[in-house]
């Protein structure tokens, strides 16, 4: 693995390569049709692009995103909380692995159900908003086993104490007879290859919060959401094998790549990128 470069000189990095600005505009994107490029449905002007060496298509680290039953209208928009701020948040945090490490990632990730007989083949998958989060019966087993069998989950960005409530439930419907724990700052998933310091709060709000904490000081988005928990569960062999992030949107810190100024400078840069890289390493590595 290359040495990586700190939190501090990220931002450096990424105006050395030439690609700090990418504009974007208002939206969630859709969701690519099998063999389609999700940059065809992307909602920023542009989001980079590479190759992998031919052949080798297969041996690259994949962004997989899970596609998932949501039953509830908190935000009036049901079953697709899952595609909230896709495909840009997975293509960007993708060109940044690629970028910042020595992994080779494919360039344009994938989304599956947990019940899709091609789950076994990617190490790592990731679910935003579980809010209104529904597994059915059959994924219910297929997620554990999934889990004890090396793969890994993150979890990330729902609010308050009622949508944290449903998420424990369903998680704990997969693994009945283990316990969420916080995740001590020790752990070696904050500390590489970027290391976080632990007095830094890793609250990531939405963008439009963010920037305005600037002047007002609040990146919650609700009240019972004031602070930031990093949760997760081990395995029997002591493994993270799932990780949780509450009353956080790392999503949006990566979605929202070079748009706002001092949002990325807050919290794309020192957080959701340095976190959300760590913890592939770490679903990679152990």
């Amino acid at each position: 693995m290359k040495k990586l470069l700190r939190p501090a000189l990220f931002l450096a990095a990424l105006l050395l390569a030439g690609v700090f600005v990418w504009a974007q505009r208002e939206g969630r994107g859709g969701v690519a049709p099998a063999g389609v490029d999700p940059r065809q449905i992307q909602h920023s002007g542009e989001t980079p692009n590479w190759t992998n060496t031919r052949g080798f298509e297969k041996d690259v680290f994949t962004f997989v995103r899970i596609n998932y039953s949501s039953h509830g209208s908190r935000r009036g928009w049901g079953g697709r909380r899952w595609t909230t701020d896709y495909p840009d948040a997975d293509l960007n945090l993708s060109y940044r692995l690629q970028q910042m490490t020595s992994m080779k990632v494919d360039p344009n990730g994938r989304t599956l159900t947990i019940s899709d007989p091609e789950l076994f083949r990617f190490p790592f998958i990731y679910i935003v908003e579980p809010g209104d989060l529904i597994f059915e019966e059959n994924e219910v087993a297929i997620l554990r086993r999934y889990l004890l069998n090396g793969g890994f989950l993150m979890v990330d960005d729902f609010w308050g104490e009622d949508e944290w409530d449903n998420l424990a439930e369903q998680i704990k419907r997969v693994f009945p007879d283990r316990e969420i724990v916080d995740i001590p700052r020790s752990h070696p998933l904050f500390h590489r290859p970027f290391p976080i310091p632990e007095t830094l709060n890793l609250q990531v709000p939405n963008y439009r919060l963010g920037e305005d904490s600037q002047y007002t000081g609040v990146t919650w988005e609700r009240e019972d959401a004031r602070e930031c928990h990093i949760r997760g569960i081990f395995d029997d062999k002591g493994r993270l094998c799932v990780i949780i992030c509450h009353n956080t949107d790392n999503g949006d810190g990566w979605e929202r790549e070079g748009e706002y100024h001092y949002y990325f400078k807050e919290f794309s840069e020192k957080k959701a990128y340095p976190l959300g890289i760590n913890i592939i390493f770490y679903a990679m590595t152990h």
